[in-house]
């Protein structure tokens, strides 16, 4: 199980507690567009991998520097990331397994669609996304881009994630880092 930090965790924390399955986080960024940061034209990914909206890029006439200046700022945030909540762990081993991403929900797909991409190049057996709310196109989107997604519920209109949930709050690096250490140690019991 690898959820998307930071909003992912809480809920890849109960789907692992309910599958008795050890998680970690799968650290991806966000490329927001400016002024408009929660709006995705992109995304980045462990081990450096980009994907970029050109379709929105062209239509919002975002010069290719300012792609590249954020690119780089969320690039740095993703190694902060990574350090603060691996510590010294190194990156699971997922060649050959079966991987649930998760996270808090699906808009764009953009930070999901970076994942699977990176992801893939670890060669798992299979990517299962899973997420408590997604956009219908978004959910449909992601079934073509994994092996399998599952997107609890799908409302039309969407709307923005955090319409679907009663407290939509910030999840912080504290949390983040409590939440794994919780999670692995109920993993290494069931094992």
């Amino acid at each position: 199980m690898l959820a998307l930090p930071r909003g992912g965790v809480p809920v890849a924390y109960e789907v692992a507690r309910a599958l008795n399955a050890p998680m970690d986080v799968f650290v991806v960024r966000k490329l927001g567009i400016p002024g408009y940061e929660e709006l995705a034209m992109g995304a980045v990914a462990t081990g450096g991998m980009r994907v970029v909206n050109q379709g929105i890029v062209r239509q919002l006439g975002i010069p290719e520097a300012m792609v590249d200046r954020i690119t780089a700022r969320e690039l740095q945030e993703l190694a902060r990331r990574e350090r603060l909540y691996r510590d010294d762990r190194p990156m699971p081993d997922v060649k050959g397994k079966t991987v649930i991403l998760v996270d808090d929900g699906l808009a764009t797909g953009a930070t999901m669609l970076v994942a699977i991409q990176a992801l893939r190049q670890l060669q798992p057996q299979r990517i299962v996304v899973a997420v408590p709310t997604a956009s219908p196109e978004t959910c449909e989107a992601m079934k073509a881009e994994a092996d399998d997604a599952v997107c609890a519920v799908t409302p039309e209109p969407f709307y923005a994630v955090g319409a679907w949930y009663q407290d939509f709050s910030q999840t912080t690096d504290e949390e983040v880092r409590a939440l794994l250490a919780g999670g692995n140690s109920h993993a290494d019991r069931a094992a």
